[in-house]
């Protein structure tokens, strides 16, 4: 057992992990399905352009917000009665910004390299932490988790196997775009007792979707040809719904544990992403880099976790098992 704002909470890893798996399997889905879309749409002839990944991903991301503001208690009191400016950061960061990059990496990468990378994430959160909170600066050990988890991508874009497309600027897409949705989650640790857990996140989901659409607005004159396919419809509603659970699940977890122990889980949201896109897509097979990349950036992420665990005990602070199983 282990206390969080006071309560206290089971924090062994049994407890823990079942939440944390079912967000990346949730999370890892989107990577397939969004390059299952953009096949779809090559197979009809149709060529998008930015504008196009924009406003698809706006309708996803709309439909989702609102899905979780239906079923969140009195989120409109909350919104009133909330940090404005937080949630405005956190619609900017968390769902504008991150997926504006987000859409168009999966669009020039393979779904197996952008999923992998979506572990940048938590080495952003270690850096940008200490200066956007007041979480500790990184210790050496993170130092050290942080030089072999950029080795790991550095690997896993160098060689990423069959059907990698572009993957030098998915890359630099999908780090800039985790980059962001750090801060939408440093955002969301700030917020406290304010609001509740689904209705902020359904606020950032719906004004940053709305914010997509208005962005990929160019595409509004020939929607028809986005989702002329049935398929295409159906993986559309299944991402919203993705969203909704996914972002909602993450976020309510982190009011019931710390956010650096359900960072040391954060290693199965890349692993997901990567394996289900492997299993899923058949153009797409894993090169060494990306294998040898998986393992170092998974490795990372784990010493990152235990570096944190490490750190605490020495300085003195109430470390339960649980943090360390």
């Amino acid at each position: 057992m282990g206390s969080f704002r006071g309560v206290e909470v089971d924090q062994r890893w049994f407890k823990v992990l079942p939440g944390a798996l079912l967000c990346a399997l949730l999370w890892g889905s989107a990577f397939p399905c969004l390059k299952t879309v953009y096949g779809i749409w090559e197979e009809q002839g149709f060529e998008p352009v930015l504008s196009d990944y924009w406003w698809f991903a706006g309708v996803r991301f709309t439909i989702a917000g609102v899905l979780l503001l239906l079923i969140s208690r009195n989120p409109w009191r909350g919104i009133k009665n909330g940090p404005k400016l937080r949630l405005l950061t956190m619609s900017l960061t968390q769902t504008y910004g991150q997926y504006l990059m987000f859409y168009l990496a999966v669009a020039v990468a393979s779904g197996s390299l952008t999923g992998l990378l979506a572990s940048s994430g938590s080495f952003w959160w270690v850096l940008l932490a200490p200066m956007l909170s007041k979480a500790p600066n990184p210790s050496r050990g993170q130092w050290y988790a942080l030089l072999v988890g950029g080795l790991g991508i550095t690997l896993a874009t160098a060689a990423p196997g069959t059907g990698a497309g572009r993957p030098l600027l998915g890359a630099l897409l999908m780090i800039a775009g985790t980059g962001l949705g750090a801060v939408g989650i440093i955002e969301f640790g700030k917020i406290g007792g304010a609001i509740g857990a689904r209705a902020a996140t359904g606020f950032s989901l719906a004004a940053g979707g709305v914010l997509l659409l208005i962005t990929g607005a160019g595409a509004i004159s020939h929607m028809g040809e986005l989702f002329r396919d049935p398929v295409v419809i159906l993986i559309t509603c299944w991402m919203s719904i993705v969203s909704a659970a996914a972002f909602a699940l993450w976020n309510h977890l982190s009011t019931i544990y710390p956010v650096p122990l359900l960072a040391g889980y954060r290693f199965l949201i890349p692993l997901c992403g990567m394996s289900e896109s492997l299993l899923f897509l058949k153009g797409e097979s894993a090169g060494w880099g990306l294998i040898v990349g998986a393992v170092l950036v998974a490795g990372s992420l784990v010493m990152m976790q235990r570096a944190k665990a490490r750190d605490l005990v020495g300085a003195g602070g109430k470390l339960r098992r649980g943090l360390l199983d």
